[in-house]
């Protein structure tokens, strides 16, 4: 895949850019290495107040890099600005917050003395240069929900951003230039997904993380496996969607519109299979069809589309032959369902009633505007359809009945469970999956102590 900004509203290529040669990639690896030697010493109030920078550029930038942002992989424009104004807020967080975090740990005295040890201490340290194999969707926010927890725990980062989005790879780059950490701290690496491989496996890069396709995170956790180095996989997800007879059915459906539909669908925790109840499955189908259709599909740079284009023809093309399998196999369709004429690769919000085992888009995670009905008779029929799904990532259900709840929160297989809203992202709360949606944890304290050394200093009597 050519390293490009091919805009998806109307197909037009407008920058490409050479890939690196294995001089720059070894020059910027010896780079990062030299630099975490002395930046791993640095303190926390200088970090903080490096990251703090780096908030307030961002903020400055926030109207030209959503438009960048818009441009390479489509976003409506409106959503681009909130999520720069969420990358603000998560360095922030982790500015004022990593010190506590990571500040040492000291065990109950009774086990000290048991240890036979005068002291003992837990101490968070920074591993080293981390990979970071990131996705186009937010190609803002995935970056940053790594970058800032390792910067502030004393690592540096090497970047290989989605080839869509090169402009906003190198912008990151810069960002945090301009912010007044030095070049070797956070590095864009302009390389295709061949060059990962090798550049994992050498013996400077100490662990990854990954946000993407199940594919492409066997592919990092193999070669990861096979050196014996740590990482983090955030891959697909196919999120449940539950709505119980004690639920708000009006703003339940109005809610489920916008777990569907945030970021064109392109979102591993978007909403993807909304599983109702049979006693309210009529009012809310209803209500969740008008909702579809009445969203305005369009051009993604006015501030009133809230369906943009799909990133690239190939993702158009794989969410067409999910939805014409269902049909094919005898799935309704409620609304949407067709690609629209004109330029641009965009799909109509869409929802199929009906859905079967059988069919690829039970088991395959939809990446569009596309939504799956199904309707359940009880408690048990919704657990059972919500976790036969090989993802694991979150989890929405709606309901006032707190047996329910319990029960939910016991049985559902997934990251996360949201009760009457739809599920988002917080800088304070882990976020993370199981099953194929991935292992280990971003955000949070557990998510900047990933990728640290936790270690143990004892102190004999």
């Amino acid at each position: 895949m050519p390293i490009a900004t091919v805009n998806p509203a109307n197909g037009e290529t407008l920058k490409t850019y050479e890939a690196m040669g294995e001089e720059e990639i070894e020059r910027r690896l010896q780079l990062a290495e030299a630099t975490f030697r002395t930046y791993r010493t640095t303190s926390f109030d200088e970090r903080a107040r490096l990251l703090h920078r780096a908030a307030d550029l961002l903020e400055e930038d926030q109207q030209d890099i959503a438009r960048v942002m818009t441009t390479e992989m489509g976003k409506p424009v409106k959503q681009a600005r909130a999520e720069a104004a969420k990358c603000a807020k998560a360095m922030r967080w982790y500015a004022d917050h990593a010190q506590e975090l990571l500040a040492d740990e000291e065990p109950a005295d009774s086990d000290v003395k048991d240890s036979g040890a005068s002291r003992v201490r837990v101490r968070y340290r920074p591993l080293g240069p981390v990979l970071a194999v990131m996705p186009w969707n937010f190609p803002l926010w995935q970056v940053v929900r790594f970058a800032a927890p390792a910067l502030m725990a004393g690592n540096v980062g090497l970047l290989k951003h989605a080839s869509n989005v090169p402009q906003t790879a190198l912008y990151l780059e810069d960002l945090f230039h301009r912010a007044g950490f030095s070049e070797g701290t956070f590095q864009t690496l302009l390389i295709g997904s061949a060059a990962v491989d090798e550049i994992l496996r050498d013996e400077r890069v100490k662990a990854a993380t990954l946000t993407g396709s199940e594919p492409a995170g066997r592919a990092v956790a193999s070669t990861a496996g096979e050196m014996i180095k740590k990482t983090v996989l955030e891959l697909g997800g196919s999120d449940p969607f539950v709505v119980m007879p004690s639920a708000d059915i009006d703003r339940a459906a109005k809610v489920a519109v916008t777990a569907r539909v945030q970021n064109t669908g392109q979102s591993c925790i978007a909403a993807k299979r909304f599983i109702v109840h049979t006693d309210v499955y009529d009012a809310f189908a209803e209500r969740f069809a008008e909702g579809m259709k009445a969203l305005k599909v369009g051009d993604p740079m006015a501030d009133d589309t809230e369906v943009g284009p799909l990133s690239s023809e190939q993702g158009l093309s794989d969410l067409e032959e999910l939805v014409d399998d269902a049909v094919r196999g005898g799935a309704q369709v409620l609304c949407g369902g067709e690609r629209p004429d004109g330029p641009g690769w965009y799909y109509t919000p869409t929802i199929l009633a009906g859905i079967t085992r059988e069919m690829r888009i039970h088991r395959e995670e939809a990446f569009g505007p596309v939504a799956t009905l199904y309707r359940v008779a009880d408690v048990d029929e919704a657990v059972l359809i919500a976790n036969d799904s090989p993802f694991g990532l979150s989890s929405n259900v709606w309901t006032r009945d707190e047996g329910e709840v319990d029960r939910f929160v016991r049985d559902l297989e997934a990251g996360g469970v949201f009760f009457n809203g739809m599920t988002a992202s917080h800088p304070a709360f882990p976020f993370g999956g199981v099953k194929r949606s991935g292992y280990g944890r971003e955000l949070s304290g557990q998510g900047i102590r990933e990728f640290c050394n936790i270690t143990t200093v004892w102190h004999g009597a």
